[in-house]
């Protein structure tokens, strides 16, 4: 059987988190080529260690995740935050938009755009002030949300 090397996913040059590009089968020798990642299981007999463990947080340096403990123990107000770290508020945006890469996580525009949580919170504002009824509103919402799969995300 063919020698596996254990590695934690992180580039050793950048430290940015590695893709998979190639999966071979060592019982067969069949093989896989392009981009994947694995799926997080545990280990055989329960003990879970690293990313499985972790989950995405493992997938941090030493750095991010003494940043991820500051970020918390503020409660996530940036001020906070800048002070603790005597940094600015654009350092702040940065560590905290590379701490989210890393993990895996899609950038901002992923998120619904402005408009559109505008437009529901003024549906139910409409629907509290008695202005609509709760079948009208059920009716709209349902309306955009079948409005928003027919759309392309994100809307830019």
């Amino acid at each position: 059987m063919e020698r596996t090397n254990q590695v934690d996913g992180s580039c050793p040059v950048c430290g940015y988190g590695m893709v998979i590009s190639r999966l071979s089968c060592s019982n067969c020798g069949s093989a896989l080529v392009g981009s994947f990642s694995l799926a997080e299981r545990p280990t055989p007999g329960g003990d879970r260690s690293g990313e499985a463990r972790f989950g995405r947080l493992a997938r941090l340096d030493s750095t991010q995740l003494e940043f991820v403990e500051v970020f918390l123990r503020c409660r996530g107000i940036i001020k906070n935050v800048e002070d603790m770290l005597g940094i600015s508020y654009p350092t702040v945006k940065a560590r905290l938009a590379s701490v989210l890469e890393t993990m895996g996580v899609g950038p901002e525009e992923d998120l619904p755009v402005a408009d559109h949580r505008r437009m529901r919170r003024e549906i139910l504002a409409d629907l509290a002030a008695g202005r609509i009824s709760t079948d009208e509103a059920l009716q709209i919402l349902a309306h955009d949300a079948t409005a928003d799969a027919d759309k392309s995300w994100p809307i830019k």
